[in-house]
C-alpha cells in the first residue's frame, strides 16, 4: 500500500504557534506530498489568516468549527483528510526537518496502523520550557516516552505526535470524549481491535508544553486523575507503577515529618534522589539553570500527578462516583 498522509492538527486560540509549526512545515527534507488539515476548535483568536499566508507553498485544508475539545477537532479533521494514514500533532509543535523521512523509513521497513513518536526541546525554548521537558521525559521520572526501542504491540502513543491509519480511525471511530486521556483510550481500543502500535524513536517533534508552573500542575494533575477512571474502563492495562508519584509524595512529606523528630536517613534518600537528577539534568542540558528548574518541575510533576491520581482512585474505587459527573471538566460533550 503506498502511504498518503495527512497531517491533522487541532488548534485553539494559538494563531502563533500554528506559524512556528507551519514554518517547520516548509523546511521539511522530502520529495513526498502531503497535505495538512488545520481544524479551528471554536477559538475566539482565529488562525485563518495565518494559515492564507502559507496557502501558496502548503497543501493546507482549513476548518472552523464550534468547540468541543480536541479529540473530536481530531476525528472532524480525519474525516475530512484525504489521505490514507494520519498524522496527529499538537499546535505547540515544531518539526525537525528530516521527521516526515524518518516515518516513512520506519512505516516501510514494519508497517503498523498507530505509531508514537517522543519530543524534545529546541534550543529556543525558554528554560522553563526546557526544565518542564527534562521532567516529562526522562528515565528517572514518570514521565518518558513510556516506551522503549522494543516497544511495538504495547505501546501507548501521545496526540501531541501521532499516527494512525485510516483503516484503524474507520475501525474504532477515533478518540472519545474524554480529555486528557483520550490518546491512551484510543490505543488500548486498537488493541483490542487486534492493531499493533509502535514508538519511532526518530520521529520526534520539539514539544513547548505548558509556558508557566500554574499550567503544568494543571495539566499533570488532570493526567493523574484520568489514569484511574483508564483503569476502570479497561483494567487489564492497570500497572502498578501508576502509583508511584503518589507514594513519592507521600513519602515526601513522611520523610519531613521524621526529619523532625530527628529521624533523617529517608529525607537523605530524597536528598540522593533529587542531587542525582540535578546532575542527569545539569549533564543533559548543560544549563544550571534548567537543572535548578528541573527540581521544581519534577517536584509540580509528583504533586500534581499523584493527588490527583490518588484524588480519582478514592473517587472511583472507594466512594464508587460515576467519573463524568464528578470530574465533568474531564469530558467534552459532542464527539
Amino acid at each position: 500500500m503506498e502511504l498518503e498522509f495527512s497531517f491533522i492538527i487541532p488548534v485553539y486560540n494559538r494563531p502563533e504557534e500554528i506559524k512556528e509549526l507551519l514554518q517547520s512545515f516548509c523546511a521539511l527534507k522530502t520529495t513526498t506530498p502531503f497535505e495538512i488539515v488545520i481544524v479551528e476548535d471554536g477559538s475566539n483568536i482565529s488562525s485563518k489568516e495565518v494559515v492564507e499566508y502559507f496557502n501558496n507553498g502548503l497543501n493546507i485544508s482549513y476548518y472552523f468549527k464550534e468547540n468541543s475539545g480536541p479529540g473530536d477537532s481530531r476525528n472532524f479533521g480525519m474525516k475530512k483528510a484525504k489521505g490514507n494514514y494520519f498524522i496527529i500533532l499538537d499546535s505547540d509543535c515544531i518539526l525537525p526537518e528530516n521527521y516526515l523521512s524518518e516515518i516513512e523509513k520506519s512505516l516501510n521497513n514494519t508497517y503498523v496502523d498507530c505509531f508514537g513518536g517522543p519530543d524534545a526541546a529546541h534550543e529556543s525554548f525558554s528554560n522553563l520550557q526546557k526544565a518542564i521537558n527534562f521532567s516529562m521525559t526522562s528515565v528517572i521520572t514518570t514521565g518518558g516516552i513510556r516506551g522503549n526501542k522494543n516497544s511495538v504491540d504495547r505501546f501507548q502513543p501521545r496526540s501531541f505526535n501521532m499516527g494512525l491509519s485510516k483503516e484503524a480511525f474507520n475501525a474504532s471511530n477515533g478518540f472519545g470524549r474524554i480529555h486528557p486521556g483520550e490518546d491512551p483510550d484510543l490505543s488500548i481500543r486498537l488493541w483490542h481491535l487486534g492493531y499493533k502500535t509502535k514508538l519511532i524513536p526518530t520521529a520526534f517533534v520539539y514539544h513547548k508544553r505548558r509556558i508557566s508552573w500554574r499550567k503544568f500542575y494543571k495539566q499533570v494533575n488532570k493526567f493523574g486523575l484520568v489514569r484511574p477512571i483508564l483503569n476502570a474502563w479497561h483494567p487489564k492495562t492497570i500497572k502498578l507503577t501508576y502509583w508511584f508519584p503518589t507514594v513519592f509524595v507521600l513519602g515526601l512529606l513522611l520523610a519531613v515529618l521524621l526529619w523532625i523528630f530527628n529521624f533523617k536517613w529517608l529525607l537523605m534518600v530524597y536528598i540522593l534522589y533529587f542531587l542525582v537528577v540535578f546532575l542527569l539534568a545539569l549533564v543533559s542540558t548543560k544549563n544550571l539553570i534548567v537543572a535548578i528548574l528541573a527540581l521544581v518541575a519534577i517536584v509540580v510533576q509528583f504533586f500534581g500527578y499523584g493527588y490527583g491520581f490518588l484524588k480519582s482512585t478514592l473517587a472511583i474505587n472507594i466512594f464508587k462516583k460515576k467519573a463524568e459527573s464528578y470530574f465533568p471538566h474531564l469530558f467534552f460533550n459532542k464527539v
